[in-house]
């Protein structure tokens, strides 16, 4: 499977080999895999209608289903036995079974890694759910069923893998944070096709943190960013504690918000962190009007750090280095007149989400000719993760495809089936000589700014930035180029610049 380290700069091939796991991993999980897999087939079934879900979720259970393994029954009583119940139910089962999964050592035992008292609270209830899994990991062949799907947690990654790299990068520049072999901490990301759609999920366990990504029309690269900053920043309002104890008559002022989630006005520390990664943010992303707006919302400190940033900016320490010195400058007396009159908020501000346009509903005409092998091929290779035969059986269609008549577009498209057929089989030569056989029989912009991109991705995996660079310009003049193209081409220039 594809691995991505962050915030490392790598050259992605059409399928880049498996990185040494090290800090800030971008990748999936085996754990992860079981569990989802289990609750999935044993009745989980939040947001099984959405069209953002992964094509593997429905496949995959009605695969575990079919099989029946004697441990299902058992699975599904367990389930049932501890559904939650209310408004959020769906989300709360979710967390819960993510936070199991990161508090076990994996198959085929596993075994909770932590004493029990160290047991995460949330996980509790669902402890006896280990050797239940253990059998159903066994008896479901879930180590042959996570080695068949690699394809989905491929997919999923090189989805989000370009913004989550741009989001580590950008605040590891502003924050001045560069990674020390002493450090003992790990930043982990895990994509997860089968969790329902447009979650985002942190925990930290130890030095461990990790976040969760499931399927989404956009990566959500803003709340990734936002879990690395706590990442890098919790740890320092921790260490100021004795600070930031002499300035907690300011958190019991943001108290009054009836919008400010209970966790915030239970914890000073964990305000101050949420209140400065929001200052951060709004530096980031040229935003100052949601200074006032995250105010309102009870993040109290969020204009004090607003205007100690600009500061930070100017000098040359790191973060981590500044820190202690612009809590200990926090004002206490100006901070709480500037609360004193303040209305805060009734409700708490709507989550923005970005959906993906939906797809045009036409009528086509019945494929003939080569239009209708081609068709053929394109869905077989859309399957491809069902086995090499599979891909074979394209390999053959877009090879007939070329001995039919045709224009010359299709033709492209046919030796653009291929190249990616090369690619995947690992023999980047022939891949680079059919993508450049394609270009040449006037593509269509969809064949055209694609073969670029691959082009671009293959001169990266041989180490020529120079070539790289110049395809993944040409892809972006290509007119008409899809969206995902040119979002491919931008991002590979962006994390790529020529050397």
């Amino acid at each position: 499977m594809k691995s991505v380290v962050l915030p490392a700069i790598l050259a992605l091939a059409v399928h880049a080999a498996a990185a040494t796991p090290e800090q800030g991993q971008l990748d999936g999980s085996p754990t992860l895999f079981t569990v989802m897999a289990a609750i999935n087939a044993a009745g989980y079934n939040a947001d099984n209608s959405s069209p953002y879900n992964s094509p593997l979720r429905a496949r995959l259970r009605q695969e575990i289903v079919a099989k029946n393994p004697p441990s299902l029954e058992q699975l599904k009583a367990f389930f049932e036995a501890h559904r939650k119940r209310g408004a959020g139910a769906d989300t709360a089962e979710l967390s819960q079974y993510i936070s199991f999964a990161l508090s076990v050592s994996g198959p085929p035992d596993f075994k909770f890694r932590q004493r029990n008292v160290d047991v995460p609270p949330d996980v509790v209830p669902i402890k006896g759910l280990s050797p239940l899994l253990a059998d159903f990991y066994r008896e479901a062949g879930i180590a042959e069923l996570w080695e068949k799907y690699q394809f989905y947690y491929d997919q999923e990654i090189d989805h989000v893998s370009g913004p989550i790299r741009n989001a580590v990068q950008l605040v590891s520049a502003y924050l001045r944070y560069t990674p020390s072999g002493l450090d003992r901490s790990h930043f982990q990301i895990y994509v997860e096709p089968l969790a329902p759609p447009n979650q985002v999920q942190a925990r930290s366990y130890g030095n461990e943190f990790t976040v969760v990504v499931t399927p989404a029309p956009v990566a959500r690269a803003f709340d990734i960013r936002h879990e690395y900053l706590h990442y890098l920043l919790d740890p320092l309002t921790t260490l100021a504690q004795d600070t930031l104890d002499r300035k907690s008559q300011i958190g019991k002022e943001a108290a009054r918000a009836p919008a400010l989630d209970q966790a915030f006005k239970d914890d000073f520390l964990l305000l101050t962190t949420e209140c400065l990664i929001k200052a951060i943010e709004s530096k980031l992303d040229s935003a100052p009007e949601r200074v006032l707006a995250d105010l309102k919302q009870g993040y109290v400190l969020t204009p004090y750090f607003a205007d100690a940033l600009p500061a930070y900016e100017k000098q040359d320490l790191p973060m981590k280095d500044y820190f202690p010195g612009m809590v200990a400058a926090i004002d206490l007396n100006k901070e709480l007149g500037r609360l004193e009159n303040l209305d805060f908020d009734k409700q708490a501000a709507p989550l923005a989400l970005v959906p993906a346009p939906p797809p045009p509903q036409t009528t086509a005409a019945p494929l003939t000719g080569i239009a209708r092998t081609l068709d053929d091929a394109e869905k077989l290779w859309e399957d491809r993760a069902q086995g090499a035969a599979t891909v074979e059986n394209a390999k053959r269609l877009y090879e007939e495809a070329l001995s039919d008549s045709g224009a010359p577009a299709q033709h492209a498209a046919a030796y653009y089936g291929l190249a990616r057929i090369a690619a995947v089989q690992k023999d980047p030569e022939a891949a680079e000589q059919l993508f450049q056989k394609a270009l040449e029989l006037q593509p269509d912009p969809l064949v055209k700014s694609w073969s670029l991109v691959y082009l671009g991705r293959l001169a990266l995996a041989r180490d020529d930035p120079e070539q790289a660079q110049k395809d993944f310009q040409e892809a972006l003049k290509v007119k008409d180029a899809p969206q995902a193209a040119r979002t491919a081409a931008t991002e590979s220039l962006q994390t790529n610049p020529k050397q």
